[in-house]
């Protein structure tokens, strides 16, 4: 560590409960799993301040209680932005995980176990008849981009970058699938929230939790850092791109990229969405993550995410960069 990260370290942000993460150089991506993690790559961050676990249901609700701020979910969508919308799905609802009855296809569509459910919110997480009583230490979730923007805006915070959220999850540890090491779960410990066993029908639940679980309740990372793989997937200021493409000509062929960012808003949608809704990149793998379908759960792994929807799987953390 140098001494100007000495003296930043030594000044905490007023945002409680941050770690200082030192600037430096790994290996990002993966070249063994998913097309969209290639290619892998050497890249170097600067320092930077972020959360120890992602945003709780308290802490959301203190700035909800500060604000006034109505999230997406709680509003029903204007006809003019959804053309051809069904009248059904112009209520306020959020999408929510709901385990079928019975085997499903897992190359079938997604509706197979997701469903558009009205009244479904951050106060009502697991549908319309739910509520946050003994949730306040979870993740909050179904919460859409622009929610999330005006909790930075209110924190005097940040959303991490992709490469920034990478690194800090990895906790130090280079050439490793997990941000623990090798094996997901080493001598039979499960090291963060994930489904065990066919999914979505059947979670065997070895971990105790078929849903969000406690920020904390695994082991921190080498940075100290909780909840960064599991639990739920979070947030990142970066647009989506095919990884090559976003990284085509960030790189010198002495060294790697200097916090690098993303693709760009407007090509950011899937190209078979009429909407063209733009998408931000997810890390982190959820709950819902299984070895049989999305092996998600580890440092490298990133997804697309629309930013106009909220879910059940989806949260968030803050950084301050000095």
């Amino acid at each position: 560590m140098t001494d100007s990260s000495r003296a930043i370290e030594a000044s905490p942000p007023a945002r409680a409960d941050m770690i200082w993460i030192p600037g430096g150089s790994f290996t990002m991506g993966s070249d063994h799993h998913y097309p969209e993690e290639r290619p892998s790559r050497r890249v170097s961050v600067d320092g930077f301040w972020i959360d120890r676990t992602p945003v709780t249901n308290r802490e959301f609700a203190r700035f909800v209680e500060a604000t006034g701020h109505v999230t997406i979910a709680e509003i029903a969508p204007d006809p003019a932005d959804y053309p051809g919308a069904l009248p059904e799905y112009l209520v306020p609802a959020s999408l929510l995980f709901v385990q079928p009855e019975g085997p499903v296809a897992l190359a079938g569509p997604v509706t197979q176990w997701w469903s558009y459910v009205p009244g479904t919110d951050w106060r009502h997480p697991w549908g319309p008849d739910s509520s946050l009583d003994g949730l306040d230490d979870h993740p909050v979730v179904h919460v859409a981009l622009a929610d999330i923007e005006a909790y930075v805006a209110w924190a005097g915070a940040s959303l991490p970058t992709e490469a920034e959220w990478e690194y800090a999850a990895r906790g130090g540890m280079e050439d490793t699938e997990f941000a623990w090491g090798d094996e997901l779960a080493p001598g039979g410990v499960h090291m963060a929230n994930t489904w065990q066993g066919q999914f979505p029908t059947g979670n065997d639940l070895d971990d105790g939790w078929l849903r969000t679980s406690p920020v904390g309740h695994y082991p921190a990372n080498g940075y100290g850092l909780y909840d960064m793989i599991g639990n739920v997937w979070e947030w990142t200021a970066d647009w989506w791109a095919d990884s090559a493409a976003a990284v085509a000509g960030q790189s010198k062929a002495c060294c790697g990229a200097r916090n690098p960012r993303g693709g760009n808003e407007g090509s950011s949608a899937d190209r078979n969405d009429p909407l063209h809704i733009p998408r931000r990149v997810l890390k982190g793998g959820s709950h819902l993550c299984a070895p049989c379908y999305c092996r998600r759960y580890r440092p490298a792994a990133r997804h697309a995410h629309p930013v106009d929807t909220s879910t059940s799987h989806v949260g968030f953390r803050c950084v301050i960069r000095p």
